[in-house]
């Protein structure tokens, strides 16, 4: 069993806070201003997204590798939908949306997308529990 553990510290008023990692990485976290935050981090929603782009991203262009595919840019935009109540709204509909450039095989990169997503994306395979994860790309555009 492999143990993840970060460090969260409390730096300012009201809601602003750095997280850490064992590696000493950090990240400032904050909340919305509806709530008094004052826009010093990002949100712990706005977080879980980014793990999103970041773990499909990664595997992504690890998979493109092996293939020998020359990457030249790749942007990854994660929307998520949530409900409105007064408790907690998790995420209900999530769009991921890879943007790359290269001379790219286009089957590989649908490949590479779909093991990402359906298979070694450990964020994905952990959202999926609560939201609908669909994705979809452009290749050269």
């Amino acid at each position: 069993m492999s143990e993840t553990r970060i460090t969260l510290r409390r730096i300012g008023e009201p809601f602003h806070f750095e997280a850490s990692n064992s590696a000493g990485n950090t990240v400032h976290i904050d909340a919305g201003a509806a709530i008094g935050g004052t826009g010093k981090g990002v949100r712990p929603m706005e977080m879980l997204l980014m793990g999103l782009a970041g773990c499909s991203g990664i595997d992504v262009v690890s998979i493109l590798r092996k293939q020998r595919q020359e990457i030249e840019t790749m942007d990854v935009e994660v929307v998520g939908e949530r409900g409105e109540s007064q408790l907690a709204n998790p995420f209900t509909k999530i769009v991921v949306r890879f943007a790359l450039r290269g001379p790219i095989e286009e089957s590989h990169l649908k490949r590479a997308i779909e093991l990402s997503m359906e298979k070694y994306c450990s964020v994905a395979k952990t959202l999926e529990m609560t939201a609908t994860i669909t994705w979809e790309y452009t290749l050269n555009a």
